[in-house]
């Protein structure tokens, strides 16, 4: 498959009607800020303003609200100015919590605008919060992502969200949307970009494109510590201390490699759409588990982020019996509900250990509890045959007082294993 045949760049048409929406939306909000005699400006960013949007069923609009420096809750200000907005307009409207709260609107789910309170900066070392500097990235991209390398980009961007390595999100660990442009400009295509990184291994590659510094090397003595434990140390172009994708950990880029590996390998299209789970195979390797997780915090980054670490609790609960052959946690990024996947083989028999012989009243519980006991270092030990399946033990975790105390305290409020037939 020739990938020159492969082409998700948004058509020019449907490009103009969502442009049309959104700058009109970015009007009345405009009016909005002067109406409220508020000094701030309005602009359009992310891949709108940049040009790189990739055809989607959604879309989300980027727009950023940049206020003086003399207001301190910059949410709160926007919030007031947006209630005229959303009136006049006929839109819902939606706060999401974060390190600086921002706004979903909308009319329906084709277009949402995320409305983001930002800083007036003048140099990237004033910036608050990481959407201070969205200005600058749009900018930068604007400048160095040339011709073909907007298909280019498309492609990436389809590819990664396809296979759940797209967002800097916590449950998800990924490839940000900026750090996709800035990997494309480095790169200038999306083949030459997976063909490099799959040769990345246990050491960390530096990418510093606008030769911020004069040896790779001195970015592990300038940044901060915090900033370094990514695989790719992505030196932004705007601002020498920061690494834009200081959020990608290794397993999310372990997972990259694979897919990489397997897309060139035998390249499809089918790489570029929802991964879907191939319930009858995993059947075939082990006992398969398919776990639904339910949480009452704020769907999106919050949610996902809960749901995705009890996942990970719950899976060390399991492999305490079992083995976990396969593993697949998959959140929308929208909504209190997850999907965990998973695939076990029991280990047989397990070795528990208990009491040191001088504690004779836990020695007399722990031998009525187990048969098969032996003392091992002055240490009753007993063997544990594991004659239970994995979902059995999952519902009885569940309705343990140890299990209930653990969901409450990570905010999960449902965990159901479904009947697969």
């Amino acid at each position: 498959m020739k990938l020159k045949k492969l082409n998700f760049s948004i058509g020019k048409k449907e490009f103009n009607e969502l442009k049309k929406e959104t700058n009109n939306f970015i009007d009345v909000l405009k009016r909005h800020v002067g109406k409220n005699r508020v000094n701030a400006d309005v602009f359009l960013g992310g891949s709108f303003a940049k040009g790189t949007l990739a055809k989607a069923e959604e879309y989300d609009a980027d727009i950023f609200v940049r206020f003086d420096w003399k207001y301190e809750d910059l949410s709160a200000q926007l919030e007031k100015i947006l209630k005229g907005v959303v009136k006049e307009l006929g839109l819902k409207i939606k706060k999401i919590h974060g390190s600086r709260d921002y706004f979903k609107v909308w009319k329906n789910k084709m277009l949402t605008f995320e409305v983001i309170p930002v800083l007036r900066i003048k140099k990237v070392q004033e910036a608050r919060n990481v959407t201070d500097l969205s200005y600058f990235h749009v900018n930068c991209v604007k400048r160095h992502l040339k011709g073909k390398m907007k298909e280019q980009l498309a492609l990436a961007k389809k590819f990664f969200k396809a296979n759940g390595i797209y967002g800097a999100e916590s449950y998800i660990h990924g490839f940000s949307g900026y750090g996709l442009e800035c990997l494309i400009i480095h790169y200038k295509s999306f083949e030459k970009l997976l063909k490099e990184l799959i040769k990345v291994k246990d050491k960390r590659v530096v990418i510093d494109s606008a030769k911020h510094y004069r040896k790779k090397d001195n970015v592990f003595f300038e940044l901060n510590e915090s900033k370094l434990h990514s695989p790719i140390i992505l030196v932004d172009p705007t601002w020498k201390e920061r690494n834009v994708l200081a959020s990608l950990n290794w397993e999310t880029f372990r997972k990259f490699q694979d897919t990489a590996r397997n897309f060139i390998k035998n390249p499809s299209e089918k790489f570029f759409y929802g991964r879907k789970v191939d319930i009858e195979n995993l059947k075939k390797k082990g006992e398969f588990l398919h776990i639904i997780l339910e949480t009452n915090r704020q769907e999106g980054d919050i949610a996902g982020t809960k749901m995705k670490k009890f996942s990970g609790f719950l899976v060390r609960e399991i492999e305490k019996y079992f083995n976990i052959l396969e593993r697949e946690f998959f959140y929308q990024g929208e909504g209190q509900k997850a999907d965990v996947y998973l695939v076990l083989k029991s280990r047989g028999e397990v070795i528990r250990i208990g009491p040191p012989l001088k504690m004779e009243k836990d020695v007399k519980r722990f031998r009525a509890r187990n048969k098969k006991t032996f003392v091992k270092n002055g240490v009753l030990h007993a063997r544990v045959k594991i004659d239970f399946f994995g979902r059995v033990f999952v519902k009885k975790w569940a309705r343990s007082k140890e299990g209930k105390m653990k969901m409450g305290g990570m905010g999960v409020v449902g965990l159901k294993v479904a009947e697969e037939l």
